[in-house]
């Protein structure tokens, strides 16, 4: 499995959006400024995060994005399953049942399980909140 700039970026947005937050919208200009991802390419990511409810769009002069939940309440996972689809490291892990004809002879299946399980327990473990805190950690003054 590669997480592809989609969701790498993603990942970066929603914790500028975390960290930069003072109550006033932030634009997207300014995301792009600090990350060094075009505006062009945030558009396309920041669309799949409002259409899904992460980040929440205010219109106007003064407008921009926001969270729309607490840092907390936002999982790794959710981020790159929403931008990257299904985390599994093959096929038939896709879905939650496993369709897979080959299932009950396959010797790798419990391997792919465990890999699977792996990825979870790590993307689902760690949370935005926990980005911000490692974030504040780098340095002290440092704006992403």
């Amino acid at each position: 499995m590669k997480i592809s700039t989609r969701g790498r970026y993603a990942l970066r947005m929603m914790l500028d959006l975390a960290v930069n937050y003072n109550g006033e919208p932030i634009r997207l200009k300014d995301i792009s400024k600090r990350q060094g991802i075009s505006d062009k390419y945030l558009e396309q990511i920041i669309s799949i995060l409002n259409k899904a409810g992460f980040v929440k769009s205010i219109r106007g002069p003064q407008g921009g994005y926001r969270l729309t939940k607490e840092p907390k309440d936002y999982t790794v996972g959710m981020i790159l399953r929403l931008t990257e689809g299904s985390l599994a490291p093959v096929s038939c892990l896709d879905d939650e049942v496993n369709e897979c004809e080959r299932q009950n002879e396959c010797a790798t299946l419990l391997l792919w399980q465990k890999l699977n399980d792996a990825i979870k327990g790590v993307v689902d473990g760690i949370t935005l909140a926990d980005l911000v805190a490692w974030q504040m950690q780098k340095t002290d003054n440092y704006v992403i």
